[in-house]
C-alpha cells in the first residue's frame, strides 16, 4: 500500500470515501422503507375504519364488503415491495460497508432505479460508483483468495 502513488492514494481515499457514503445512503434507503410501511399501515387503518363506519353511509347504501377485498391485496403487495426493498437496501448497504458482494449490491441498485426520484438517484450513483475500474480493484483486495 505504501507503492501507490499519490495520485493513486488520492483516488483509493476517493473510492473509500464513496464507497462509505453510498452505504449510508442505502441504510437511509431502508429508515424510508420503514417510514413508508408505517405510512402505508395507517393509511390502510385509516382507510378501513372510514369504510365500516355505519354513519357515513346513513341514508344510502354501504358498499359490499366484496368490494374491499381488492383493496386489501393492494395493500398487501404495496407492502410487500416497500419492505422487500428496505430488505434488500439493508444487506446491499452491509455489502457496501464490507466491499463485498459487488454484483448484489449492483442489483440492489438496479432495483432501487424503480423508486423515483430519491431511489433512481441512488441506484444510478450507485451503478458509477461500483462500475469504475478502481473500485473493482477495491472489492479484489478485500475480497479472500480463496473465494475467487
Amino acid at each position: 500500500m505504501d507503492d501507490l502513488s499519490p495520485r493513486d492514494s488520492e483516488r483509493r481515499r476517493t473510492d473509500l470515501e464513496q464507497v462509505k457514503v453510498l452505504s449510508v445512503c442505502h441504510f437511509v434507503g431502508v429508515g424510508l422503507a420503514a417510514l413508508g410501511l408505517l405510512m402505508l399501515y395507517g393509511h390502510y387503518m385509516f382507510f378501513t375504519r372510514m369504510m365500516s363506519n355505519p354513519d357515513l353511509w346513513k341514508g344510502a347504501a354501504a358498499p359490499p364488503p366484496e368490494m374491499f377485498a381488492p383493496m386489501r391485496w393492494l395493500y398487501g403487495v404495496g407492502a410487500t415491495l416497500v419492505a422487500g426493498t428496505g430488505i434488500l437496501n439493508f444487506f446491499g448497504a452491509r455489502s457496501l460497508r464490507a466491499k463485498k458482494n459487488r454484483l448484489f449490491t449492483i442489483g440492489v441498485a438496479i432495483v432501487n432505479c424503480f423508486w423515483f426520484p430519491l431511489g433512481t438517484a441512488l441506484g444510478v450513483f450507485t451503478i458509477i460508483v461500483l462500475a469504475r475500474e478502481s473500485v473493482q480493484a477495491l472489492y479484489r483486495e478485500t475480497t479472500p483468495a480463496s473465494r475467487e
